[in-house]
């Protein structure tokens, strides 16, 4: 495995890292295997939903994913064969996840917020042949199994009965040999690793497929990104059905040598607990989407020891200037923020020898050629905004780009609609300053055009929340005669407050005291709640498509 390099500044880490990815890589193989020499040396830390406490080793999840493997192959479960996993934060997720690594199956990670409707969908649509699922799970997936003709494996975790037709994990480990010698024609390298459908906000999700050189580029996120050493207690808030939790639980952080944190929690999360376990548990390192430090912030972070906490880190969307701040004056830890999509692993980071500025993204990642490119198909000059792409190459597999997605699994023409003339095209959209440090504008369809202004709904969010009042906020905009279109917030407050005019001309005049004036929302509109996809990013599109249906009536 890569040893982990010190690197004094920004400069030196892009001249000399490189990934040393080892030829037909699998992680199963040739890390967890390794690392379970030492069987009894420690691996993770699960907290279940009652807070009991349990310690697993490597010597654990080795023996448990060979049982595993050989059991699932033994009912027929091969190489290519597609496997949905709905495990929530349990163990069997990374037992499972091991297993089908060494028979070369194909994973697929899903929420547990996927409904019949969905699973029914997915499961047809990605020819999915196996499903493993906790037993509160088995009832959707039941509803709807006389319609998916095409599964022919069903493992229930937990429970004391199931269903015909499935079997519970239990009884398969106990058939499996703890033995799984890695065969001469092993998956590993170029061959397909796992699949991500990913959290579109209209139409059916894509499937992502990665290969199985994925999980190396990860340790650059672990090592490096979130700081992590040899002993660490790594906690990212993630759930196991979405890439973050292979971002922040697994990967990279065992090959970095850090212990995994994993707290299975159900139903809402309540911010306290979060702190409690942080302290109690003595976390070190810390990664989780700016929401989660939004509400942490609002809780009296002096009641807490989080002393053993030495580094922050998130993704997912911009954090806010205001959050960043009292953070750091309450922890003493600044938030390094980070970039990346389901489709790639870290692409653009601040690093723990970088100085943070609070909503940059940081700068590209060594191994990612990232250009900003104009409608025009050119690269843009430092401080105008552009398309955030990747330049491809091929000295090696996966278009030169270890960690890039390989395909929109069976959809070709979606594939060479994202990868074009030498570039992925993210459909993000940033611009660069001066010292090299990239600033997030949002997706494409999120800018709003204003009076001849080209607006990134992050700005004016920020400023919105930075407000006492309020606790998220999504900006969009709608349509204005004059404008072209107008900026609109849609904010959720505090439980203190309640929606007025006076509060309205109160957040309208906050806006243009922190960023430019003509930025300030003209439309706000107080809701309960937001709507998101069910990885919890906002649903811009929803908010836009209900306003052109308003303004157009």
């Amino acid at each position: 495995m890569q040893e982990k390099q010190k690197y004094t500044s920004y400069e030196d880490f892009a001249a000399n890292y490189k990934l040393d990815v080892p030829e037909n890589f699998n992680f199963s193989f040739d890390v967890l295997d390794k690392l379970a020499e030492d069987p009894d040396a420690l691996a993770m830390i699960h907290v279940d939903p009652d807070g009991r406490r349990e310690e697993y080793s490597f010597g654990y999840f080795k023996e448990q994913s060979c049982r595993l493997a050989n059991a699932l192959q033994s009912r027929g479960v091969k190489k290519g064969d597609r496997v949905m996993l709905i495990l929530y934060r349990r163990v069997e997720f990374w037992s499972a996840m091991l297993a089908l690594h060494r028979i070369g199956a194909v994973p697929i990670p899903s929420p547990s917020l996927l409904t019949r409707k969905d699973i029914r969908e997915r499961v047809n649509y990605a020819n999915i042949t196996t499903f493993i699922c906790e037993d509160s799970i088995v009832e959707r997936v039941e509803a709807v199994r006389s319609e998916c003709p095409g599964l022919r494996t069903l493992v229930q975790v937990d429970g004391q009965s199931s269903p015909d037709g499935w079997e519970l994990w239990e009884t398969m480990l106990a058939d499996g040999s703890e033995d799984y010698p890695r065969p001469d024609d092993a998956p590993g390298g170029d061959d397909p690793l796992l699949i991500f459908f990913s959290s579109g906000t209209t139409g059916m999700p894509k499937m992502v497929l990665h290969n199985h050189t994925y999980p190396y580029s990860h340790y650059t996120t672990a090592a490096y990104w979130h700081d992590l050493e040899p002993g660490d207690i790594h906690l990212t808030v993630s759930d196991t059905g979405w890439g973050k939790c292979l971002w922040g639980k697994f990967y990279g952080q065992w090959m970095a040598g850090a212990v995994v944190f994993v707290w299975d929690f159900r139903g809402k999360f309540v911010p306290a607990e979060l702190l409690q376990l942080m302290a109690d548990h003595k976390i070190t390192t810390f990664c989780a989407p700016p929401t989660v430090y939004r509400f942490l912030v609002r809780e009296d972070l002096a009641g807490y020891n989080l002393s053993s906490l030495r580094h922050c880190s998130t993704a997912g969307e911009l954090l806010n200037h205001s959050v960043f701040y009292a953070w750091k004056e309450a922890t003493g830890q600044s938030i390094y923020e980070g970039y990346g999509q389901t489709e790639t692993t870290l692409q653009v980071a601040t690093m723990p020898f970088m100085e943070p500025r609070p909503s940059s993204i940081g700068r590209p990642v060594p191994g990612w050629d990232i250009v900003l490119l104009g409608d025009d198909g050119k690269p843009v000059p430092r401080g105008e905004e552009g398309e955030i792409c990747i330049r491809m190459h091929t000295d090696h597999g996966n278009n030169g780009v270890y960690g890039l997605f390989d395909s929109y699994m069976d959809e070709p023409e979606k594939t060479a609609a994202a990868k074009v003339d030498g570039y992925y095209h993210t459909g993000d959209k940033a611009w660069e300053d001066e010292d090299g440090y990239f600033w997030f504008m949002g997706r494409t369809d999120d800018l709003i055009k204003s009076s001849g202004y080209r607006i990134g709904p992050f700005e004016v969010e920020s400023a919105l929340v930075s407000h006492d009042a309020v606790v998220e906020a999504a900006v969009t905009g709608v349509p204005d005669p004059v404008r072209g279109q107008a900026i609109k917030a849609t904010v959720v407050l505090g439980s203190s407050y309640e929606p007025s005019d006076h509060l309205t001309r109160e957040l309208q005049d906050h806006v243009k005291k922190i960023t430019a004036p003509y930025k300030y929302p003209r439309v706000i509109k107080y809701v309960d709640e937001l709507p998101k996809t069910i990885s919890g990013k906002i649903k811009r599109a929803e908010i836009r498509t209900e306003d052109e249906k308003k303004f157009s009536a």
